[in-house]
């Protein structure tokens, strides 16, 4: 199997591995802490987290098939830190109560945007 398929199938599962713990975290010991507002943030970004890990598979699937494409490694990279930026920014922001992390997110947004045209991109080309 090819290093690329290997790494992102391994950042996928650690990924979701994350996301989950997360997603336990915020429906059980924030839950009584932070106001409703302020889970739903927290979910918000545990649903896009939980989603672009199961992306980061995609992305193997598209190295897989395209070994060596430059534009399904840079989709994967370019999704882990989007997926980092997105939602570690919304983490951060809750968990913190700095609401001026949220400035960062839409950087991450773009960035997951840019992931998935990249892996759209790989797919397409010969």
């Amino acid at each position: 199997m090819e290093s690329d398929t290997k790494r992102f199938i391994v950042a996928g599962a650690l990924s979701m591995v994350l996301a989950i713990g997360l997603g336990a975290f915020g429906a059980h010991a924030l839950k009584s802490l932070i106001s409703h507002a302020k889970l739903e943030v927290f979910h918000t970004a545990v649903r896009y987290h939980l989603l672009h890990s199961v992306g980061l598979f995609a992305v193997s699937f598209v190295c897989f098939l395209k070994p060596g494409s430059s534009l399904a490694r840079a989709s994967g990279w370019v999704m882990l830190a989007g997926t980092a930026i997105f939602c570690g920014s919304l983490y951060a922001m809750v968990l913190t109560g700095h609401g001026w992390l949220g400035v960062i997110t839409p950087i991450g947004g773009v960035a997951l945007m840019a992931a998935w045209l990249l892996v759209a991109m790989a797919a397409l080309k010969n």
